[in-house]
């Protein structure tokens, strides 16, 4: 007679050794499926421009973008005269990120500005369109007949008023004796026009800037063109590179009686900050702008065109490497 063996019994903590030993396994391969949430937290600062340009407008945007995709980090925005100041502001440590246009960057590192070595670019965003708006019964058709009239220039530390003292050189005319110059910005600009005490102002801003539509459904105004100004502007320094022929299509200003096609200049805008900003940060902030685009470019048209082949085109700086992080990291 065949004898039957019962089945040998594991001891109860080898059982328990392997159940453990299981699970871990199954944790450590589950993991990646389930990564936690590495998105960086803190706070940074975002100089941005005068209240009614479109530098501002882009930042409220951008900033809630950003509460969307790191709800962790917190972004403040600063108002500024513009470009210049904002560059300061980097460099002194005012500001972590701010809006500025090349031209100004390139004259800032081009003088000599202190601290210009630091700064990195996080990204190219959208073009300013140089813009000089005159009432529409004005005499003035170029900009040389500004000789002897009431001119805004922009605010002292504004991109707007570094671009047009170029662009009344490349005209011939010297913005400090050939034009009664006002410093004013867009906040006050208009309101000097439509009461008469400017007879002509420049602006460098986004399409469209809320100022000027509203000064258009007030006053019938009209936008002398620029284009013409290039050849000789382009001699005019090394930052001048960065100025490129645009046109400014009829629909930017509707309010604008018989508007047309208007041959000007543009230079780009580009999202700027200093070798020092924490790489993570750096990264995320790039992956807002891009993430943003379309709905930030409903309100800033201008946005629509900030893309990924784009963006990564931020002469004169070099990028930072936390954006260089995230353009590799979606790169095709």
């Amino acid at each position: 007679m065949l004898s039957v063996r019962s089945p040998r019994r594991r001891p109860v903590p080898v059982l328990l050794g392997v159940l453990v030993t299981l699970s871990v396994a199954a944790a450590l391969l589950w993991q990646p499926l389930f990564p936690r949430d590495e998105r960086p937290s803190g706070s940074v600062t975002l100089s941005t421009g005068v209240t009614t340009g479109v530098y501002a407008r882009y930042g409220q945007l951008l900033r809630g973008q950003l509460a969307h995709d790191a709800p962790g980090l917190d972004m403040t925005l600063t108002p500024s005269v513009g470009s210049v100041q904002n560059i300061r502001r980097l460099v002194d440590g005012e500001a972590d990120f701010a809006i500025a246009t090349a031209d100004s960057i390139a004259a800032y590192r081009a003088g000599g500005g202190e601290g210009a070595d630091r700064l990195r670019a996080c990204a190219r965003l959208y073009d300013d369109y140089l813009q000089l708006v005159v009432p529409a019964d004005s005499p003035v058709r170029t900009t040389a007949e500004l000789a002897g009239l009431r001119v805004g220039v922009g605010q002292d530390g504004s991109g707007v008023q570094l671009v047009t003292r170029e662009l009344l050189g490349a005209a011939g005319l010297d913005m400090d004796r050939d034009v009664t110059a006002f410093r004013q910005g867009i906040n006050d600009m208009p309101r000097m026009l439509e009461a008469g005490r400017l007879d002509a102002f420049f602006w460098s801003g986004g399409l469209p800037t809320s100022a000027v539509t509203r000064l258009a459904s007030r006053l019938d105004i009209r936008l002398v063109p620029l284009g013409d100004l290039l050849p000789a502007l382009t001699d005019r320094g090394p930052h001048s590179e960065f100025y490129r022929a645009a046109v400014m299509p009829p629909d930017a200003y509707p309010a604008i009686a018989g508007s047309d096609v208007v041959d000007t200049i543009a230079v780009a805008n580009l999202l700027v900050t200093t070798e020092s900003s924490d790489d993570a940060i750096t990264e995320q902030i790039t992956r807002s702008v891009i993430n943003g685009r379309d709905q930030i470019g409903q309100e800033v048209h201008a946005a629509q065109r900030v893309d990924l082949r784009t963006a990564i085109y931020t002469r004169p700086l070099q990028l930072h490497p936390g954006a260089r992080d995230y353009y590799r990291s979606v790169k095709s």
